[in-house]
């Protein structure tokens, strides 16, 4: 076995009428995020470094954004499929990090029951994942509010 890293990243914009979803919790907010799914870029930079840690593509290869099935899916579900793929390549995942860029909402007072959800849906310990949160400091199109991003890394141990 050997330890392999993978990076994922994930941005959307912002969208009037739409839940705002990260980490598998829903902010009490009146917009939410664009996308397909539920748009919780936060578990969709988690899932795209575990895929890219046992090198199986990324996020849009297994779910893509033109299939009906994935429409206003739950990201966690998507998480545990995730899980069961790099599981099936034999790997365990170690840990993960990863930092969400969003100028509002604060983050902090939901930290634990996103790095509870993402846990769960990954079936590792909550002490197996960060999440932090930062602001772009009122620069650029983050800065200002117009979306969310989130980068995260994953470690996980598998065959070589």
């Amino acid at each position: 076995m050997t330890l392999r890293v993978g990076i994922g990243y994930d941005i959307h914009a912002r969208a009037a009428g739409r839940p705002l979803v990260l980490g598998g919790v829903r902010f009490k907010t009146d917009w939410g995020l664009d996308g397909h799914s539920d748009a919780d870029v936060l578990a969709h930079a988690i899932g795209d470094a575990l895929l890219g840690a046992v090198a199986l593509g990324d996020l849009g290869q297994h779910f893509p954004n033109d299939d009906p099935q994935w429409k206003d899916r739950s990201s966690m579900v998507i998480l545990g499929m995730i899980r069961a793929l790099v599981e099936g390549r034999g790997g365990r995942i170690v840990n993960v990090d990863a930092t969400v860029v969003a100028a509002e909402p604060k983050l902090a007072p939901m930290r634990d029951a996103m790095r509870t959800n993402i846990a769960q849906a990954l079936k590792i310990a909550g002490g197996q994942i960060s999440v932090k949160a930062t602001t772009n400091e009122s620069l650029d199109a983050l800065g200002r509010g117009e979306g969310i991003a989130a980068w995260a890394i994953a470690m996980v141990e598998a065959p070589e």
